[in-house]
């Protein structure tokens, strides 16, 4: 469900700009620092923090034994590698051979 539940999804329906998520995700740490990086880089995406923060959490999935999390971390992470081959494919096709190396790297 996350941790932004009840409360935090309210306050976030409620923001209308970037100042508003800010506010309305202060007292969450976690989401805080994504979105901080977020908006210290203009070369990087919110969605491309939460993804970089997804693939971190499914490559600690592999650290551990004898559970059934590492086949859903197997196939969140080969959803991630998909979507990286699509960004490589388009920056191909759209000439955009400057920004072919901004995928989100695995391992």
């Amino acid at each position: 469900i996350g941790l932004l539940v009840p409360e935090g999804t309210y306050r976030l329906s409620r923001a209308e700009d970037p100042q508003g998520v800010a506010s309305a995700i202060d007292g969450y740490s976690r989401y805080r620092t994504l979105f901080q990086v977020a908006s210290d880089n203009p070369e990087k995406s919110l969605e491309d923090s939460f993804f970089e923060f997804e693939v971190s959490l499914c490559r600690l999935a592999f650290e551990q034994q004898f559970h059934y999390g590492v086949f859903y971390a197997f196939l969140r992470l080969k959803e991630q590698e998909i979507r990286n081959v699509v960004w490589i494919a388009e920056c191909i096709s759209q000439k955009q051979k400057r920004r072919i190396n901004n995928y989100i790297p695995i391992f």
